[in-house]
């Protein structure tokens, strides 16, 4: 085939063989099947964050730590330099969530390494040797969604041991193979410990896969595996092989809603001076 732009420099120095033909095209990257070093494998090219579909980049990005005092402040302003150092997070994100999740139990692709912003990792493949499936194109009885939802439920925690979040985990980021589950797409990866929307995210997650087995399993439908692991894991509880139930005890007490209201205002009001504040030091 063709060889796609993004890929022209990884052949000219040689990393790349050949590309044999594009696995998937979705609104983050594109990834391409190609040959390298004797070994096929895939090709991640990150779309620039105009062709890009993902939304809410902020919100995934709070709590990372860029490389140098100069990025750090860079990120806080609008002009190209943080624009650049934003970009160059996302794309690297991945891969460094790709390393430090293999390290810790959790089945993703083998990663390669990131070379002019494009991401070579392991093609994760099915018995037949094609390119292994996506969970939401796979049937499964009962039992299977069972031991599927309860492996997926152990890989959340151990991300989490490891102090990541997916936050953008579903049916269509998790191949299967002849082993089972293999967590796919992180570049949106958040930092447990430091990003405000943790919980949410990782509640999304765990009831996108409570949704997803519980089609087949419905009894999985009533369980609360996010709320009992992060409580855990705020007790600093939380173990790889740490038992769940699923069952969780809410706390029915009163909110003070006007107090939440008027913090949440108060926030608002100060992320605005603040914005204001950074807004006039450019134009100085």
């Amino acid at each position: 085939m063709k060889i796609p732009k993004g890929l022209q420099p990884l052949v000219e120095e040689g990393l790349i063989d050949e590309v044999v033909r594009q696995l998937q095209s979705g609104k983050e990257a594109a990834v391409f099947v190609v040959r390298s070093g004797g070994r096929t494998c895939c090709a991640k090219v990150y779309k620039d964050a105009e062709h890009r579909g993902f939304h809410r980049l902020a919100e995934y990005q709070e709590g990372r730590k860029a490389r140098g005092s100069r990025d750090a402040r860079a990120k806080g302003r609008r002009g190209r330099h943080g624009r650049s150092v934003q970009e160059a997070e996302w794309k690297n994100a991945e891969v460094d969530a790709l390393y430090r999740l293999a390290a810790a139990g959790v089945r993703v692709p083998e990663p390669m390494g990131v070379f002019g912003g494009v991401l070579l990792m392991e093609l994760v493949t099915a018995d037949d040797g094609l390119p292994a499936p996506r969970l939401n194109e796979v049937e499964m009885s009962r039992e299977q969604a069972l031991q599927w939802h309860a492996f997926m439920i152990e890989q959340i925690v151990r991300m989490l041991c490891a102090g990541l979040i997916h936050g953008d985990l579903s049916e269509y980021n998790v191949l299967v193979d002849g082993n089972g589950p293999v967590v796919i797409d992180l570049p949106q990866a958040v930092d447990a410990a430091s990003n405000n929307n943790a919980f949410s995210m990782l509640l999304r997650d765990v009831n996108n896969m409570r949704s997803t087995f519980g089609r087949a399993a419905p009894e999985l439908l009533s369980t609360h595996y996010a709320q009992e692991m992060w409580a855990l894991f705020q007790a600093s509880e939380l173990r790889p092989d740490s038992v769940l139930t699923g069952e969780f005890e809410f706390d029915d007490r009163e909110v003070d809603l006007d107090g939440v209201l008027d913090e949440i205002e108060d926030a608002r009001l100060e992320a605005e001076a603040r914005q204001r504040g950074r807004e006039e030091a450019d134009e100085d």
